[in-house]
């Protein structure tokens, strides 16, 4: 990111003094843009196509069309580039699971610290997901590693991918960050970012949190 690049935010939450809190910590911050506030997921999917946002504080919780939901939707939509990282008062596995198969890229506590708000915005705008090894592995190996069946044809995703590639996607799929892939295949952070970079690209895939779940989903782990 460039000194000069702004990072255009959209809140969605369905408590008023929620959503003051979270503007209030981010237009502080001189590359982060609050561009607007939404209540519901149904306002979120319309204030996206609007505003047209880098990154959605999405609550989970929410009458009407919860943040799962509309996270699902929004996604879909042809030429949405907007990240979403989903925001709850629980923390819950089975919340986290259906938010990044809903495709968000993170998953954050509302009482977080604002210095760490910050920061996971700044991360996922970047590519990186909000999600730590140690929580990836949790849920991961919870809600696809119990009798998990990979689909029919699921292997053939991946017979684009060389070995190292594979390999690579394996080790994302452990939870590992760049750092400790490298250290695992004695290769450069450089050539492992690079790695990665290939691997989203060729599996059509938004950011390394798709990747673990297509690794497992697709028996690859």
């Amino acid at each position: 990111m460039t000194p000069t690049e702004t990072i255009r935010v959209l809140i969605c939450d369905d408590q008023a003094l929620v959503r003051a809190g979270f503007r209030m910590i981010l237009e502080i911050e001189p590359d982060l843009h609050v561009v607007g506030e939404a209540v519901d997921g149904e306002d979120a999917v319309s204030k996206v196509a609007e505003l047209a946002p880098d990154v959605v504080l999405m609550d989970v919780r929410m009458p009407g069309v919860d943040g799962i939901a509309a996270t699902g939707r929004l996604l879909a939509e042809p030429g949405c580039t907007a990240r979403v990282v989903m925001l709850t008062t629980f923390d819950m596995d089975e919340y986290v699971y259906e938010a990044l198969r809903a495709g968000a890229s993170g998953f954050l506590l509302k009482d977080i610290r604002a210095e760490l708000l910050v920061a996971g915005i700044r991360a996922v705008h970047s590519g990186e997901s909000l999600l730590a090894p140690a929580v990836t592995r949790r849920m991961i190996e919870s809600f696809l590693g119990r009798a998990h069946t990979p689909a029919t044809g699921a292997a053939s995703r991946l017979a684009a991918l060389t070995q190292r590639e594979r390999e690579v996607l394996q080790l994302i799929a452990r939870g590992l960050t760049n750092g400790e892939i490298a250290s695992e295949l004695f290769v450069s952070e450089t050539t492992v970012k690079t790695h990665v970079g290939r691997i989203l690209s060729k599996l059509g895939l938004r950011d390394r949190v798709q990747a673990v779940i297509l690794a497992y989903e697709t028996g690859a782990v």
